[in-house]
């Protein structure tokens, strides 16, 4: 079958009328190849559209030419300058305390001492399981400098501004979306120093046009640093979700974190265990490749609650990369109802 570096590859034979190829120039979006079948959406600039149709059949048919395609659906949108978000990362930061978001009844942050541990990979489908059970959900990928929540959830384009203050989110799976890796390209790194990062925060935080939510997920970055501490100072968080995996480095840097937020004044809701276990697909044995408990004892010496042991299996990775998470792309697997397990267990106890 066809892959996504193959369709990529033939995709950036493709030129714009700059000269430059498709890809690198970030036009192309939400690629996902499945069972032969490509599908992306071609964004272009808006004032130049018409310019463009030429560009969308020659995209087309180069996806078609890769061995292994089949069907091949392209969507082209067109932004226009005037609608473009503002500058984020540029406003200075306020230096009120911790405020409450207008329409957000609660704040909700997950968080991992460590990077790898899939604490986005929890956040969307966390996010999707509780819009599934009747909850209104936000999203702010807060990780600025890897943000991944975009193409988890299945969304591209840039959001709108039609004041030139307020933000206007995305909406997928039920999930009202905010990145900063809207703003950028997929390739384009972000290079802040720490009062830019505040800014960025606080701007995804009050400009943008969440509306009525009961919870607002905010998908951190790992780590201790200026992104969590802004969090904690100009928001009212209601609490903290930790991740972790089971071995011995990663609960190090758990426990970091947790000193972190115990610092900062935010209730540590509890503690989620990703990576738990794998079944095996052939014999059904339970293994644990990365251990087990470990994640249970800590949590029991903090005085908080285990919440969830989650597994590691390729279903969770391949629905996130497509754009679909587990909850959505298989809802009657057993990875889909753990990640379902969890959103009741957080609305049974009363959290969200």
């Amino acid at each position: 079958m066809a892959t996504r570096e193959e369709v990529l590859a033939a995709l950036k034979e493709v030129k714009n009328p700059g000269g430059n190829d498709i890809v690198s120039a970030g036009m192309v979006k939400a690629l996902t190849v499945d069972n032969g079948a490509v599908r992306f959406v071609l964004e272009v600039p808006g004032a130049q559209a018409k310019a463009f149709k030429s560009i969308h059949k020659a995209a087309e048919d180069a996806a078609k030419s890769v061995n292994g395609v089949g069907a091949v659906s392209v969507v082209m949108t067109a932004h226009s300058a005037p609608q473009a978000p503002p500058d984020l990362g540029t406003r200075k930061s306020d230096p009120k305390g911790p405020q409450k978001i207008p329409g957000i009844n609660k704040i909700i942050a997950i968080a991992s001492g460590k990077g790898g541990v899939g604490k986005s990979t929890l956040s969307a489908n966390l996010a999707v399981a509780l819009a599934i059970e009747g909850k209104r959900v936000g999203l702010l990928d807060a990780d600025v400098f890897g943000p991944s929540q975009p193409r988890m959830l299945g969304v591209s384009g840039r959001p709108a501004s039609p004041d030139g203050t307020t933000i206007l989110p995305l909406r997928n799976h039920g999930v009202t979306l905010m990145s900063i890796g809207l703003m950028t390209n997929d390739d384009e790194a972000v290079v802040w120093r720490g009062p830019m990062l505040i800014g960025a925060l606080q701007q995804m935080l009050n400009q943008v046009q969440w509306g009525a939510l009961d919870v607002l997920i905010v998908d951190l970055p790992p780590g201790t640093g200026d992104v969590q501490m802004t969090l904690a100072q100009k928001a009212e968080v209601d609490g903290a979700i930790i991740v972790s995996t089971p071995q011995d480095v990663a609960l190090m840097d758990a426990r970091k974190g947790i000193d972190m937020f115990n610092k900062l004044g935010t209730p540590i809701i509890g503690m989620v265990e990703n990576m738990s276990y794998q079944i095996c697909e052939e014999c059904g044995h339970k293994g644990h490749p990365f251990g087990h408990g470990g994640v249970a004892k800590e949590a029991a010496k903090l005085g908080v609650p285990l919440l969830a042991e989650l597994p590691l299996h390729l279903d969770i990775r391949v629905a996130s990369d497509s754009g679909a998470p587990i909850v959505v792309s298989k809802p009657d697997s057993p990875q889909a109802q753990a990640f379902r397990n969890l959103a009741k267990r957080l609305i049974k106890d009363g959290t969200l």
